[in-house]
């Protein structure tokens, strides 16, 4: 979970009081989040420098570190985290956050040209009118979009943030996607012009933009925002243009966010708005600016609008498990700042309509809703209950007792990751990807993760090419998750629960693995059948690349395809450095339900 750092003495300003360390400890704890530590601006700079520790003297300013849910945004600045607690403590009502009443001719307007479907398709704009920093203000405004570009903007690569001083430049505005020869501008920080290929080049000794660089530094068009006099605002997601630069005497900032996600796009925008919105000369207030699309649509941002939620009362309490009286579900809620409306349906059942803010983004679903109900009502006063019955799932059952039964045949489970490399998937056992069937992670940490498996042989025979001095023979298996890609499924795929087990030894164990096969269908009760009767289970000669022809099998159960078993392919053991011969088998354990 992110950690914000913020000012002591300033934070307890904004709340209105002072708290004794164990106290703001509380009330973290009570709050959801946590007091992670209490250090110095100096002690910071030490551990980073690798220095020795000294003693903090008086004069330095006391910074607490506080951790915060992932999905709240809110809380990633001083001013969204006084506001919240604010809230919580009753001292200040749920503020109303406003666009301004513009008519369609006054709004601001970003135009966005065709060729930016080729790079950062999306834009989103505002204006904070009136507003009024100091340097602690404007340290707290740079530092959220820091945040925010390493949270729900993935270090840029989904959402871009710039902000500007609106009085430097002068609408409508563009949105562009040029040739790099064909953007030049003075970047933010330095003092001459650059090409935008040529910056390419001098940021990539930038120890805090180089990271960036790859976003879009293979395009051949770059993305640019120009003000009406051809001014470059900026060069997203990289650097913002020196012309527009913010400072402490900004009056006005316009912020645009350029995304290939329009909908943490808005969450960006919105987040940053309301969090500084109260700043402005008219607190909560915000200037809407007009985006319009080549195709002749256009959208009016930031929408500031509340989302109405109906949550019954009888499902809070089931999730929360204590009975709570509706005037109280409705203090509880406020106090999260949820504002709440009780409504009575025709079967006289209570219902909440929770009027969701701009600022959280986090509520999608009711059971959010009963989160944050047990959360202000105290985790440490839910009385703790044992359940009157809790059963395993079928599958999970059936998982446990085949786990026995191979454990007992002699055979030791391992537990392999659910993530592998593509070459693992696919190269290394021989197979072609066809592209319907794995999931491909479109961010891996590394190559190691970048497809979930579709079957749990890449990780068995990882096992063994690690563990090849062991003595022989080597007999392990794992019961585990593969996924799948599934149409019919909402999220486009689905887990598959496989059984594998292999044979590593002197020779192949061909016929025991295939006695491993047995055994499994007489524990599950299946006889085995003539292919012409589907009451039980056959196999068959099979063709998979991964195993050595003529020494494979398909395992057909009831009439469809349960699994394979055979001889690994001596290339695929070659791959994974194993220099013994195996038989593997893999079925699909939930065939069998």
């Amino acid at each position: 979970m992110p950690t914000v750092s913020v000012g002591r003495d300033r934070l307890f300003e904004a709340l209105g009081r002072t708290y004794t360390k164990e106290e703001f400890d509380e009330l973290c704890f009570q709050f959801g989040i946590e007091l992670d530590d209490v250090t110095t601006e100096k002690a910071i700079i030490r551990k980073e420098k690798h220095l020795d520790e000294e003693e903090a003297s008086e004069d330095e300013e006391v910074i607490y570190k506080i951790e915060v849910p992932a999905n709240r945004y809110d809380l990633l600045c001083l001013e969204g985290l006084a506001q919240a607690l604010r809230i919580f403590n009753m001292v200040d009502p749920i503020p109303t956050y406003r666009v301004k009443d513009l008519s369609t001719g006054s709004m601001l307007e970003m135009h966005v040209k065709p060729e930016t479907s080729r790079i950062r398709q999306y834009v989103v704009c505002a204006v904070l009118r009136g507003i009024t920093f100091d340097e602690a203000r404007y340290n707290s405004f740079i530092d959220l979009q820091d945040r925010l570009h390493q949270n729900i903007c993935r270090r840029r690569t989904l959402v871009a943030i710039g902000t500007h001083d609106l009085d430097t430049i002068e609408g409508p505005f563009s949105y562009e996607a040029l040739k790099p020869s064909e953007i030049n501008f003075v970047p933010l920080k330095q003092t001459r012009n650059f090409c935008a290929d040529e910056l390419m080049e001098f940021y990539k000794s930038d120890l805090k933009l180089k990271k960036f660089l790859h976003i879009i530094e293979h395009s051949p068009v770059f993305p640019v925002i120009y003000d009406r006099n051809r001014t470059v605002l900026s060069l997203p997601p990289i650097i913002n243009g020196a012309h527009s630069a913010i400072s402490l005497k900004t009056k006005n900032v316009f912020v645009e966010c350029t995304a290939t996600d329009l909908t943490k796009a808005n969450i960006v925008l919105n987040t940053m708005v309301t969090m500084f919105s109260v700043y402005c000369k008219r607190k909560f207030e915000v200037e809407p600016v007009k985006v319009i699309y080549p195709d002749g649509r256009s959208f009016v941002y930031p929408d500031l609008s509340v989302y109405h939620m109906d949550v019954p009362l009888p499902y809070i309490m089931s999730i929360v498990g204590v009975h709570l009286q509706e005037n109280e579900v409705a203090r509880l809620l406020n106090k999260m700042q949820l504002h709440v409306v009780k409504s009575v349906p025709a079967d006289n059942s209570v219902n909440f309509v929770v009027a969701v803010p701009p600022t959280r983004s986090d509520i999608l679903h009711p059971c959010d809703v009963a989160e944050d109900v047990a959360i202000a009502y105290g985790f440490n006063e839910i009385p703790k209950r044992r359940p009157s019955s809790l059963k395993p799932l079928t599958l999970n059952q059936l998982s446990d007792l085949i786990r026995m039964e191979i454990a007992m045949v002699g055979y030791t489970e391992v537990l392999t990751w659910i993530l592998c490399s593509y070459k693992e998937n696919f190269t290394m056992l021989n197979r072609k990807d066809d592209q319907s069937t794995a999931v491909i992670n479109g961010n891996p940490r590394s190559a190691d993760f970048e497809v979930v498996r579709t079957s749990l042989m890449p990780g068995i025979l990882k096992t063994v090419g690690h563990n090849k001095d062991h003595p022989k023979p080597i007999k392990i298996f794992e019961v585990g998750d593969v996924v799948l890609l599934d149409k019919t499924k909402d999220v486009g795929a689905s887990n598959r629960r496989h059984l594998a087990a292999l044979y590593c030894g002197a020779n192949s164990g061909f016929e025991l693995i295939h006695g491993l096969v047995d055994r499994i269908m007489e524990v599950t009760g299946t006889p085995f059948v003539s292919p012409t009767d589907k009451s039980g289970y056959y196999i068959e000669s099979s063709d998979d690349p991964e195993f050595l022809p003529g020494r494979q099998a398909s395992i057909i159960y009831k009439g469809k395809h349960l699994g394979t078993f055979g001889i690994v392919h001596p290339e695929v053991l070659d791959n994974f450095d194993i220099p013994d011969p195996c038989s593997f088998v893999e079925l699909n354990l939930e065939s069998f339900l």
